[in-house]
């Protein structure tokens, strides 16, 4: 209902209360301006605040779960920390109380791997020497192969435990080989040393009985007698013949080894028989036997009286054939 500012009997004429009632009507009725416009204003304003405030709410909420869940994990933090430094503490005191035995088997199993390391490595030096080997669950077996004069002969193997202390499991090194006084002087201290002392003596046994095999093998012969020899081929004894000139003498060789890791003897004995007769042409001769015997091996030396004496048939043909012809002349 609109206000009412004149009576029923009263005319409408201009006047100050007509003026606003006028104004005030033109306002509700302007368009854009009218009730409903303001109402949805006000509307949308009750709208916008009431959104606004539960985002609000919810933005406190979250921020108190959050705040709950972060004193959680502070205190889960706490509790964790106290825990590390208690089995910390419990570590190093555990520790202490086996920390010498600890070192001592740190320090066996380190030296054990370096002498692993080091066999590997003498072994890759010495592949193309003679001296090969592979690895085995218990350490490494070790494979000699001897030569003379390029003459591949023997193999022998060493099975080596790689333990604290090391020791040899099995091998086939000859019992005459001093294996045992090599183990004990180079094994534990110097695994290089050690292979490399036992492949000289493998190198010169098998080389002393390179050269007495062929002795009798290949100037059988020359000699007399058999080759007397013992299982090492350290001591040689043995009897030759020459028949330089047409005449035939009697020589009586002993050589001796002292050095197990040669292949020349160090003592030779040579004798002939019949010698207080002999001239001193043919006792030059036997010094120059001995002189071979200590510089040359064996069946070389061998080689070379067999090479003389066939020089000798020959100057006896040559001379015979020159006698028959200047007979024939006359």
């Amino acid at each position: 209902a609109l206000p009412c500012f004149c009576t029923a009997g009263s005319q409408s004429t201009p006047g100050p209360v007509g003026f606003v009632l006028k104004t005030w009507l033109a306002g509700i009725l302007a368009p854009g301006l009218g009730v409903l416009a303001h109402l949805e204003r006000l509307e949308t304003q009750v709208s916008r605040s009431r959104k606004q405030s539960e985002e609000l709410q919810s933005l406190q909420a979250q921020e108190g779960a959050l705040g709950t869940k972060i004193h959680k994990l502070r205190h889960l933090r706490d509790e964790l920390r106290a825990a590390l430094w208690h089995r910390r503490g419990n570590v190093k005191a555990c520790i202490a109380n086996v920390e010498p035995n600890r070192t001592v088997e740190v320090n066996e199993e380190e030296a054990l791997e370096e002498k692993l390391e080091n066999v590997k490595a003498v072994l890759q030096a010495y592949h193309f020497t003679g001296l090969s080997g592979k690895l085995t669950s218990r350490g490494v077996c070790v494979c000699i192969n001897t030569a003379f004069e390029g003459n591949l002969l023997d193999s022998y193997f060493v099975d080596l435990v790689i333990q604290k202390p090391l020791r040899i499991h099995h091998h086939s090194v000859p019992v005459f080989i001093p294996l045992e006084e090599i183990a004990a002087k180079y094994l534990q201290t110097n695994i290089q040393h050690f292979l490399f002392s036992l492949c000289e003596y493998l190198n010169a046994y098998s080389g002393r009985k390179y050269q007495a095999d062929r002795l009798q093998s290949d100037f059988a012969a020359l000699l007399t007698g058999p080759l007397q020899r013992n299982p090492l081929c350290n001591l040689l004894s043995f009897t030759y013949k020459l028949d330089p000139g047409g005449q035939s003498f009697l020589f009586c060789a002993r050589l001796l080894y002292k050095d197990l890791t040669a292949t020349l003897p160090t003592d030779v004995t040579v004798t002939c028989q019949g010698g207080e007769a002999l001239s001193t042409s043919w006792e030059e001769q036997r010094a120059s036997h001995e002189t071979l015997f200590c510089t040359k091996p064996l069946h070389q030396v061998f080689a070379s009286f067999a090479r003389r004496e066939k020089l000798d048939e020959s100057g006896l043909l040559i001379d015979c054939f020159h006698c028959t012809g200047n007979t024939s002349a006359k």
